[in-house]
């Protein structure tokens, strides 16, 4: 009975890290729904009105050209309405398409009884699969991620074109090229982002205000200040006064009613100070790391609006099992046997391994409802816990004078300690 207990799956403990596997196909559907309806309502009024146009015009007109050439227009913009409807109806049922597909891979779980069944090892190598696709992703290997889908056949289990324009984005945030992507993301999520009073839409138009003064103090410069040895300013009638004109037109419209006074202050004082002056707080603003900011800014708005956890779904599992296994000992000042050719220990241990290591080191330590502590515990001076026996039979494998005794993680090293400085053990 014990057995058939421990062997026992409980879907709904599995199913806690798959939550963004439907969360994603029905917030993409929402959008696709709400684009959609958008695209009628503005046919709606529009069509109807340039129809009523054209029938007037032609009672009162007798040129039949020119009516043709109005029923021409109207066929064109039906027609495009017709092609618009007809792709997000495609985006609509490849993404119903999907649904099904992880719906029917959630409800296979469901029918697995046990954890030794091979129909489970089945659904682990693909959830696997799915993960590792998920962390291709997030990496920016798109075209491996692509190709690992199709070769495992998860293709309708992964978001692999959401994530491609996701990166589109970040990159050209990341490298300063421009804002005009993520701004048109932010007006695609305007009313989400404003629900949630999300700060990206300011920041990005913060950026653009800051470009525009630098570019006005940049094309203001006229010569050089002999006495400092250093670029003299002005801000002539040409180019530099016009973009600085356009600097506070623009934060005029979409800054001053952000409600943040400091930063509004601090994005004044830009027209007085130079990128090159290095005065803060302003030489902040200026600086290229505003662009790093402003992409990490994009990432977690977007994952936090589709429901996707900030970190990969794989470290989150790894995390999970690493915990499980974790112990005091594996982050200690010694090396593992993996990297430690003078240690007793055959095994290497997960997390001590230089792969996982770091992904590790801030897990909780696995808890333990039952002692595993050696018999005749002894603890050496430098604090490490061993049985009797086993301290026997290491040193006497290493060949460690009779009296003395050596660490066997720290392996054969010049640190011995004699035996009347080991102390016994007792456990509470």
């Amino acid at each position: 009975m014990a057995e058939l207990n421990s062997t026992k799956l409980s879907a709904e403990s599995h199913l806690l890290l798959d939550q963004p596997l439907l969360r994603m196909p029905y917030e993409l559907s929402r959008r696709n729904f709400k684009s959609a309806q958008r695209v009628i309502e503005h046919s709606a009024t529009t069509l109807p009105s340039t129809l009523s146009t054209i029938t007037k015009s032609a009672s009162k007109s007798n040129d039949p050209a020119q009516t043709l050439e109005s029923l021409d227009a109207m066929i064109v913009k039906m027609q495009g309405l017709k092609r618009k409807l007809s792709n997000l109806q495609e985006e609509e049922a490849r993404l119903h398409k999907a649904a099904k597909a992880r719906l029917r891979h959630i409800q296979d779980l469901y029918e697995v009884q046990s954890l030794v069944d091979v129909k489970y090892d089945e659904w682990s190598r693909v959830r696997l699969s799915r993960l590792l696709v998920d962390y291709l992703l997030r990496e920016g290997y798109a075209d491996s991620a692509a190709c690992l889908a199709q070769s495992k056949g998860i293709e309708d289990l992964v978001d692999v074109d959401a994530f491609v324009s996701c990166h589109k984005i970040e990159r050209s945030l990341r490298e300063g090229m421009s804002t005009t992507l993520a701004l048109d993301w932010c007006k695609e999520h305007s009313k989400e982002l404003k629900k949630a009073g999300n700060m990206l839409e300011f920041e990005l138009r913060l950026q653009q205000y800051i470009e525009m003064v630098r570019q006005g103090h940049e094309s203001g410069v006229s010569g050089m200040d002999s006495d400092f040895g250093r670029e003299g300013v002005s801000i002539g009638e040409g180019g530099g006064e016009q973009k600085l004109m356009e600097a506070r037109a623009h934060a005029k419209k979409y800054l001053s009613t952000s409600g943040d006074f400091d930063l509004i202050g601090r994005a004044a004082g830009l027209l007085a100070y130079r990128p090159w002056d290095e005065v803060e707080p302003y030489a902040s603003l200026y600086s290229p790391s505003r662009w790093s900011h402003l992409a990490s800014l994009f990432l977690t708005t977007h994952h936090s609006l589709y429901s996707l956890p900030p970190r990969p779904l794989l470290h989150i599992a790894l995390s999970a099992g690493l915990s499980a296994l974790k112990t005091p000992a594996c982050h200690s000042a010694f090396t593992s046997s993996s990297a430690n050719a003078s240690s007793s220990t055959t095994t290497v241990c997960p997390i001590c391994s230089t792969e996982l290591n770091e992904l590790a080191r801030n897990v909780p330590y696995a808890h333990h409802t039952k002692s595993i502590v050696e018999n005749d515990p002894v603890v050496l001076p430098n604090g490490r816990i061993y049985g009797v026996e086993r301290l026997r039979l290491f040193n006497e494998k290493v060949g460690t004078e009779e009296g003395w005794v050596r660490d066997p993680i720290a392996g054969k090293t010049d640190e011995m300690w004699k035996c009347s400085e080991v102390r016994r053990v007792f456990v509470l």
